[in-house]
């Protein structure tokens, strides 16, 4: 590897899990009853979180991702270097498609996730993403 490359993050997997798993017990699902918890550790060693909230017109629902990625932008910002997501039974999740384009958007260099079947890089999940890069001038 060249010292150009982005390095994964020191990560700990128990933590991150955990802190999703607490997430997910604040999570708002009475319509699917599957409620999901996310959690993130950011560029600069912080952990965030987020849970989902439906709503009764289900098309509003929000992903645990999406309220995560508020809470980045309210906690000052920064960026995603690490990210797992769980159910209620603390199994882990994959993001769908519409949260794997948000987490992207917010990705550290060398961003990883932690999936169904391991550690995966975001470039991993996304292959060949439509971004930022693509809307410069």
């Amino acid at each position: 590897m060249s010292s150009s490359e982005p390095t994964a993050p020191e990560v700990d997997w128990d933590a991150l899990t955990a802190a999703a798993t607490q997430a997910m017990h604040a999570a708002y699902a009475p319509y699917s009853d599957f409620p999901v918890g996310a959690a993130a550790l950011t560029d600069d060693g912080r952990i965030i979180t987020g849970c989902n909230v439906e709503n009764a017109s289900y098309g509003l629902t929000l992903c645990a991702e999406c309220t995560l990625v508020g809470q980045l932008r309210l906690g000052g910002g920064g960026r995603i270097a690490a990210f797992a997501c769980v159910d209620a039974s603390g199994s882990v999740l994959m993001p769908c498609g519409r949260c794997r384009q948000l987490l992207y958007e917010f990705r550290a260099p060398g961003m990883v996730l932690l999936t169904v079947s391991g550690v995966r890089t975001m470039d991993e999940v996304l292959p060949d993403a439509f971004g930022p890069q693509n809307l410069q001038n």
